[in-house]
């Protein structure tokens, strides 16, 4: 027996209530199971129980067995003196707080049905444990659950935010540039856009945030583009302008071989996303001040329309000319950057500055967004499960991969669901 399981079953009180009785007897009446603890200490607090004729209010502690208490040493523990019951599978010894006084023990049976739905979950292998269950479910639910998904997502791209605020001394527009930066790498030179970027301080950037050129010159000179520099003219001329800042400013460029080209298509090179960088500074070095005042998505998907410069509108890489284009960011790609940089930007500036009017609004413009297309979003269509704007889209990536890809079945609002319909 998982204690997981057990827990479970005493949480959402899915045992028999009727009948219960201490290992010594008495008879138990569940009042309140008390409020799971998800940090160290009793798995349960605050319950509410009638143990024959006398009500107590304190912790629950579960175990598979009973002498998992001494295992854990909760006998020395004075954090577990306030246990008022010892819930296990199987009572295997007594049970003691720390002045010797005996602690009363329940021994708990997990339904049978239960039992057999939660070892289908945890042994399924397909691609969502409970995905021919699915159909099932009301749409309610699973519409509910999103919203919940999507603030756990939120809360752990702001656990981001603040760490990169950390490494930036508090500098908000700093840590976005870094945070930008990656996004710009998109899936496959998403860590070596953030080496560039770490490497190379937005105020350096900003003193020539007025000269497109020298800003390409550091941005390609520092992503290790310049250090082979027989390609053509302007790689040279970049080349040039690069040893002089770098001089200046005591910068080491990247190792070129943190950059992947194999199978990417042109538009996506990092050196035309590089180029596009250096557009998109050029028009503002103070990206995310401007994004603060901000405040519909087409205005914000208008900041990131840029065109590179005339050399890239012929170019893919140094020395390889291509049919001339603008080679302006998609609005997938635009969207990608906005999911990823901007909206958890903009929610983390609300939780800081505490303010539930920006928090809501980071939420309302991920509603505006096309959902993501990927393999992950395509598979959870593929089971019925609808997908209108970003907003679900994101909702269901928490889903697949903190709680499908963990087996976290017990945790999940439809994973309970699935064990208990028809309950």
């Amino acid at each position: 027996m998982k204690e997981s399981v057990l827990h479970h079953v005493w949480q959402y009180r899915l045992f028999a209530a009727n009948g219960l009785t201490t290992t010594g007897g008495e008879t138990v009446e569940v009042i309140d199971p008390g409020k799971l603890n998800t940090d160290a200490g009793p798995d349960f607090f605050n319950a509410k129980l009638k143990i024959d004729n006398t009500l107590w209010v304190g912790n629950i502690e579960i175990h598979n067995l009973s002498s998992d208490w001494v295992r854990h040493n909760h006998q020395r523990d004075k954090a577990y003196d306030n246990v008022i019951l010892h819930i296990v599978s199987k009572a295997d010894a007594e049970v003691r707080r720390t002045n010797g006084e005996f602690i009363p023990q329940l021994e708990m049976k997990v339904p049978d049905d239960i039992q057999e739905r939660y070892d289908e979950l945890i042994s399924a292998r397909k691609w969502v444990a409970c995905e021919d269950k699915l159909q099932l479910l009301p749409a309610v639910l699973i519409s509910s659950w999103k919203s919940a998904l999507l603030t756990e997502r939120f809360e752990r791209k702001t656990a981001a935010v603040e760490s990169l605020l950390s490494q930036s001394q508090n500098h908000w527009e700093e840590a976005f540039y870094i945070s930008l930066a990656r996004s710009f790498g998109f899936s496959t030179n998403s860590q070596a856009f953030e080496t560039m970027a770490k490497s190379l301080p937005l105020s350096v950037l900003a003193r020539h945030k007025d000269n497109v050129f020298q800003l390409e010159a550091l941005l390609m000179g520092q992503a290790g583009f310049l250090e082979k520099v027989e390609q053509d003219e302007y790689q040279l001329r970049l080349h040039k302008e690069y040893r002089f800042l770098q001089v200046k400013y005591g910068l080491k460029p990247m190792e070129l071989s943190q950059w992947k080209l194999l199978r990417l298509r042109p538009d996506n090179f990092p050196t035309v996303r590089l180029a596009q960088f250096a557009s998109l500074i050029f028009r503002s070095s103070k990206l995310f001040s401007v994004i603060l005042e901000t405040h519909s998505g087409k205005e914000l998907r208008k900041l990131f329309d840029t065109r590179v410069t005339e050399y890239w509108q012929k170019h893919y890489l140094f020395g390889r000319k291509s049919s001339v284009s603008t080679k302006k960011m998609g609005e997938k790609s635009i969207d990608i950057l906005l999911i990823n940089t901007v909206i958890p930007f903009l929610f983390a500036w609300g939780k800081k500055k505490n303010d539930q009017h920006r928090m809501e609004e980071a939420i309302r413009l991920l509603e505006e967004i096309k959902p993501e297309n990927n393999a992950i979003i395509h598979r959870w269509k593929e089971r019925g499960v609808t997908c209108q704007s970003a907003f679900d889209s994101q909702a269901l990536l928490q889903l697949k991969k903190n709680y499908c890809e963990e087996k976290k079945c017990l945790q999940c609002r439809i994973g309970h669901k699935v064990l208990t319909i028809n309950k």
